[in-house]
């Protein structure tokens, strides 16, 4: 009988010890916030006559997240289908008239995702893909007729990504890449060809990042190809499908603005087992539209022995384009630096053009002193060209005119790419002659448009300028104003007048607006219902203060819709992301306004002011180089003093109890967490998500970190909380998905820091999700995640039986 007893006790046991890992539902108004309509996306037809409204799924099911998949230089296939696996997706397209109350909703759509919605150059169709278990097919919705129709059955290989499929200037059909091969034919590994894998150095340095995913065996070579080689076909809207060339590796496919030329690039061996499938060995040429080589224009070689540097690059023609001013000009740079900008030069890239029909040499274009960066173009005689450099991450702009190379350029902009408040935004542009997008110019070419977010000391104040380059100066056309915050989705007319807008306020969800500037009128012209009504009268502030050395900061505070300050101060979560600067300035600018919409979404800290937590979220946490040191030299003091100014700056407002107070994040956010629970003791406990704790499995740089291990050990020792793990006396519950293929955060970093706070006797949870990257996707996964998240916040923080 004893025994009996015990065997049922042990049964009894192990059944509760599963039942605890299974995934576990949240108290209901965090698990709404899973289930809650997204905002949907829109697409505008090339006349600005249509919009589609296209609707967005919820969450993916953990089923869906678990079907098979290959995992290959750096790519993951769903073989069955020759396409990028856990895609997502639309569920509905409703079509909208600019001018009018037309709306159509799009009926007999396949089952399916919807992806890649484009509307055609004549604005005539709708095009969009369909993936099922069948493949991805290419259809097509008549927005005359309004019917929908299977463009051709044969399914289009996506494996590589990128772009899944082009329309032809003229609208009469599509490029795309067709499968060539049946799932079935897959080859299959063989035994008898089991055999070391062996890699040999060459002498040459080649300082590569953790890449995950990469080949591993000839098998693996063997498969990848099979998945990855494809036909370019032009398909007409009738469906006719005309092959085009051989049978290649087809990575990428451009059309010249004049529609006679194609430029196409095509990966090639050999493999490497070094770094992911964008590094491999590549060949661009140029073909007719009937498929047949006109001529090649770029043989590279692998990019596994690209210097270190965040600027370097790989050697040989790159940034391969046609220029969209004209009918068929190829423009590209050259690296003159060996790829290094660490290199003592003065010109670290030439940009060549060459124009059809490639009969003679290339030309070069434009000297560039640092790294090139793009070429926007406007007209034949307008375009303008940008470098940058990461030392200093300062990013430059200058006017020029592409017809006259010789004539000295006009410096537009010269700034770090991190100050947001000199940032001058975005050109408005135009369709040309061939129907691409250029910069629209006034003035003879003298003056633009510009809209951005105008990021400032208040806050984001987004507007429409106009600047004058003889005067250079420039002139508000318009701006949001409070209590909204509105920005310029796309300009309507000539006279840039009219404009379509996305406005929002702290109670009013964004929607789409047309604004008549000459009018100073506005019409709702979308109605998106309110995503999370069960958290509307949350509060929210922005709070500005400074850290020790001067340093400005700041973190938007949000408190519980029923707080009432005579309840007393809250416990209270703070969020943030660390990010690296050299200016001190620029480190405390503002990046947000106080007057958008108050999002509560499942993913950050906001769940929880429904847990009756203050949630302080995107806290500075800046780390700068001073005087000539570079940002991770002072890693750890300028992180605490950070968190420390948070926190005072909390309490003194007093809304935050101070024995209350959690840390969290996710990705270098949590690698933020685990360095201040070791480095400080200002929270109650941490919730670190994706992370990374010890920098040496980094070897070769991370984050803004470009020296390597062998260069900076002491950094990477200082930065790393692994190394510091008997300092954590704080719990922090660690979440990692199983599958996360980031290059610096492989689930065995968060295993093997759950191991050293097991061993050391601190007090920490792991929770592995299975089928999970980087973020999670999967409504089990996340609704886990909110519980998990819960039951440490009142365990630890809210109601803490433990000091």
């Amino acid at each position: 009988m004893k025994r009996l007893l015990l065997i049922l006790l042990t049964v009894a046991f192990s059944q509760n010890a599963i039942a605890d890992n299974d995934f576990k539902i949240p108290p209901k108004q965090l698990a709404d916030l899973v289930d809650a309509p997204r905002q949907p996306s829109v697409r505008i037809s090339a006349d600005k006559q249509w919009v589609a409204i296209l609707a967005r799924p919820g969450a993916k099911s953990i089923e869906e997240l678990a079907q098979p998949e290959e995992k290959l230089a750096g790519l993951r296939i769903n073989a069955s289908i020759f396409a990028p696996s856990r895609s997502s997706g639309y569920t509905s397209i409703t079509l909208k008239k600019v001018d009018g109350d037309e709306q159509v909703a799009i009926k007999e759509l396949p089952a399916g995702k919807i992806m890649s919605v484009n509307f055609s150059p004549n604005s005539q169709y709708l095009a969009f893909i369909v993936e099922n278990k069948q493949g991805l097919t290419l259809w097509k919705y008549n927005l005359k007729t309004k019917k929908t129709k299977q463009v051709s059955k044969h399914a289009i290989n996506a494996s590589l990504g990128g772009t899944q499929y082009r329309w032809k200037r003229d609208s009469t059909g599509f490029y795309t890449r067709l499968t060539i091969a049946k799932a079935s034919d897959k080859p299959q590994a063989s035994k008898a060809k089991i055999q070391p894998v062996i890699q040999t150095t060459s002498g040459i340095k080649a300082a590569v990042r953790t890449y995950s995913n990469l080949l591993k065996t000839p098998y693996d070579e063997a498969l990848f190809e099979f998945l990855t080689r494809s036909q370019l076909a032009e398909i007409s809207l009738a469906g006719r499908i005309n092959k085009l060339g051989k049978t290649a590796m087809v990575k990428d496919f451009t059309l010249s603005p004049d529609g006679q030329y194609l430029l196409v690039s095509q990966v090639k061996k050999p493999f490497s087992y070094l770094v992911p499938a964008r590094r491999f060995p590549e060949e661009t040429q140029v073909w007719s539209v009937e498929g047949k080589l006109v001529t090649q224009v770029a043989d590279l070689a692998s990019g596994e022995n690209i210097p270190k540097g965040f600027d370097s690059v790989r050697e040989g023609r790159r940034n391969i384009n046609w220029r969209s001013d004209v009918a068929a000009t190829l423009v590209w740079a050259e690296a003159q630096d060996g790829g290094s900008m660490k290199t003592d030069i003065e010109h670290h890239d030439y940009v060549y053009t060459w124009t059809a029909p490639f009969k003679n040499d290339p030309k070069l274009f434009q000297k560039i002193e640092r790294r090139f960066d793009d070429i926007t173009w406007g007209n034949k005689n307008f375009a303008m060209i940008s470098d940058w450099r990461f030392s200093d991450r300062q990013i430059r702009q200058w006017k020029f005119n592409p017809s006259q190379t010789n004539v000295k350029k006009i410096l537009f902009q010269e700034r770090s790419y991190n100050d947001r408040y000199n940032d001058p935004g975005r050109f408005i542009k135009e369709r040309n002659q061939f129907g691409i997008n250029v910069i629209k110019t006034l003035d003879n070419n003298n003056s633009v448009y510009l809209t951005g977010t105008g990021a400032s000391a208040e806050g984001n104040i987004p507007f429409l300028n106009q600047y004058d380059f003889s005067a250079k100066k420039k002139i508000n056309v318009w701006k949001s104003t409070a209590p909204y915050y509105e920005r310029i989705v796309l300009v309507l007319n000539e006279q840039a007048t009219k404009v379509m807008t996305l406005r929002e306020s702290t109670t009013e969800q964004p929607n789409f607006f047309f604004r008549d500037l000459s009018k100073n009128t506005l019409i709702q012209f979308t109605d998106f219902p309110h995503p999370t009504p069960a958290f509307v009268g949350v509060s929210k502030e922005k709070l500005k203060y400074k850290r020790k050395d001067g340093v400005e900061l700041s973190g938007t505070l949000y408190l519980p819709a029923d707080y009432d300050k005579s309840q007393g101060p809250l416990p209270t979560l703070i969020w943030a992301y660390p990010r690296e600067y050299k200016d001190k300035k620029v480190a405390g600018q503002v990046s947000d306004s106080p007057y958008e919409f108050v999002r509560v979404s499942y993913w950050g800290p906001m769940p929880h002011l429904a847990q009756g937590f203050a949630v302080f979220s995107g806290a500075k946490m800046p780390i700068v180089g001073f005087d000539g040191t570079l940002p991770n030299d002072t890693f750890r003091e300028q992180l605490v003093s950070s968190a420390q100014a948070a926190v005072d700056v909390l309490v003194a407002k007093g809304v935050t109890d101070k024995d209350r107070i959690a840390i969290a994040g996710h990705s270098y956010g949590a690698f933020m967490v685990a360095n201040l629970l070791a480095h400080s003791d200002l929270f109650k406990a941490g919730i670190a998500r994706s992370g990374a704790y010890n920098r040496t499995l980094t070897p070769f740089g991370f984050q803004g970190e470009e020296r390597s291990f062998w260069e900076g050990q002491s950094t990477y020792a200082s930065m790393s909380p692994f190394f510091h793990a008997e300092k954590i006396n704080e719990p922090m519950l660690m979440i990692h998905g199983k599958e996360d293929p980031n290059s610096g955060t492989f689930p065995m970093q968060s295993e093997r820091m759950f191991a050293a706070l097991k061993g050391l006797g601190g007090n920490a949870r792991l929770v592995m999700l299975p089928h999970e990257q980087h973020g999670y996707r999967a409504r089990e996964s996340l609704l886990h995640m909110l519980w998990e998240q819960h039951q440490w916040l009142d365990k630890y923080v809210k109601n803490p039986t433990t000091k």
